[in-house]
């Protein structure tokens, strides 16, 4: 039985440097009627849980360690159980909002997370912050792509931790090599195809330097 994805929009804040902005996140939910994982616990443990409902909540994992990404992670994992999961480069950031809670298991490039009908390929993509993660499942035609690749262009990298000439690498060897049908569901925002972006990359690059 193939998986199926949920997304649930929830509103907080995102810090770093300094400043703070209003964001709304997507938090996905990947699995069927038995068996879940939540891609970025953001904000809101109580809703996410609401709409996890009675499944096993499984895996948390993050894209990135961002503070809108993971700030209802460890409440989350508390209530269910639930393994969170991010990559080690990102343990800095996650140590600016969570100073005294490590994650349980650390991602690593090409392993395979498993949820009820779903096989998600972690590719490791810098750019946005150092343990930047997408999740590919060719089954589900689909790319978790967290702010690495949005509608329109690269995720931002004006920021600490982050880099554009390494983003851009990043999209252009681990992202738009998949299939160009490919479905791109994003950290924020609607979501695109790797087809619908390839074509803007030289575009990207020139707007970069």
């Amino acid at each position: 039985m193939t998986a199926r994805i949920e997304r649930l929009v929830t509103s907080g804040q995102f810090s770093l440097d300094g400043g703070t902005w209003d964001v709304d996140n997507n938090v996905w939910i990947v699995g069927d009627d038995h068996e879940v994982i939540v891609i970025d616990a953001a904000h809101d443990a109580d809703a996410i849980a609401e709409a996890v409902g009675d499944r096993r909540l499984t895996a948390i994992v993050c894209t990135h360690a961002h503070n809108d990404h993971i700030d209802a992670a460890p409440a989350l994992a508390e209530r269910t159980g639930a393994t969170i999961w991010l990559h080690p480069d990102d343990l800095r950031l996650w140590k600016q909002t969570h100073p005294h809670r490590d994650p349980d298991s650390w991602l690593v490039d090409g392993q395979v997370i498993e949820a009820a009908g779903a096989d998600l390929t972690v590719l490791h993509t810098p750019g946005h912050a150092p343990g930047a993660v997408c999740l590919y499942d060719p089954g589900l035609a689909t790319v978790f792509t967290g702010d690495t690749l949005f509608q329109g262009g690269p995720g931002a990298t004006g920021r600490s931790f982050s880099h554009f000439p390494t983003i851009i690498d990043s999209i252009r060897d681990r992202l738009l090599t998949l299939p160009p049908e490919t479905k791109v569901l994003t950290g924020h925002g609607d979501p695109t195809t790797i087809g619908a972006e390839a074509p803007h990359l030289e575009e990207w690059i020139a707007r970069g330097h």
